[in-house]
């Protein structure tokens, strides 16, 4: 009976996030462009099936993927694992938390609907040229590297603007020297990444380490790896586009 109410909630939240974009798709198609919409009926099946796989996705993470999240961020960041002789810790000790950190940010970007929507479509405006599983495997391991080093900012306690700061310049580089072509899809990868997958997990690993480490603060501490997870994606998709550069002119220059 619990799992229904769920359901139900979740189906009427779903609805209620749905609505307005269908109100402006349909209300432009209408008043604007004054036309039918073509393929009515496969528009409004579509529409179904988005609400019917949105409402079990959402219901499937609060159940599963949730609880699973925050239990390994307080069992990993927990002070008798990661100090059972009751020594000194420093960054060391947290060595599986980064492995962990790793792991969750590169199997969740994998996961994430958003970016394989983009990768997809990527693929069919390139023709062909850029592949759907490098672009998605340049942006995990972005993410990926981008939350460890988060989480070892956290441990360490270092300010979150150096970094963001650091990251940036870094990336105003790269936007100078990488192919042009692929820029604005580095930069639209960022984005793609903080989505229903990544958000809740990422999140809760940053709070864990910030309320288990002694002297952080959660609120200034334990936010600002969804930062992390939002601009590594960028520099590694432009740093995956220049290395595919590089190879190509390198392979061609062998040719001749």
């Amino acid at each position: 009976m619990t799992l229904l109410v769920d359901l139900w909630q979740t189906l009427r939240s779903t609805v209620v996030d749905v609505i307005p974009i269908v109100a402006i798709i349909f209300g432009f198609q209408l008043f604007v462009i004054r036309k039918r919409m073509p393929n009515l009926k496969q528009v409004l099946v579509g529409f179904l099936l988005v609400i019917c796989g949105l409402t079990l996705f959402l219901a499937g993470l609060e159940r599963a993927l949730f609880p699973i999240g925050r239990l390994m961020a307080e069992q990993l960041t927990a002070s008798e694992f990661v100090n059972p002789l009751g020594n000194t810790a420093n960054w060391q000790n947290y060595f599986w938390v980064y492995l962990f950190a790793f792991a969750i940010g590169a199997s969740t970007t994998i996961a994430e609907p958003s970016l394989i929507a983009v990768a997809i479509k990527a693929r069919q405006v390139s023709g062909g040229a850029i592949g759907v599983w490098g672009l998605r495997l340049a942006v995990a391991l972005g993410v990926a590297v981008g939350i460890s080093l988060g989480t070892w900012r956290i441990v360490m306690g270092y300010p979150l603007h150096w970094f963001i700061i650091g990251g940036y310049l870094v990336v105003i580089l790269q936007t100078a020297l990488s192919p042009k072509k692929i820029v604005p899809l580095a930069y639209d990868s960022g984005g793609v990444t903080t989505s229903t997958v990544t958000v809740p997990l990422v999140a809760a690993l940053g709070l864990g380490l910030a309320e288990t480490i002694p002297g952080r603060d959660p609120l200034l501490d334990g936010f600002g790896l969804i930062a992390f997870a939002s601009l590594f994606p960028v520099m590694s998709v432009m740093a995956y586009a220049q290395l595919s550069q590089w190879w190509a002119k390198r392979h061609s220059s062998k040719l001749e």
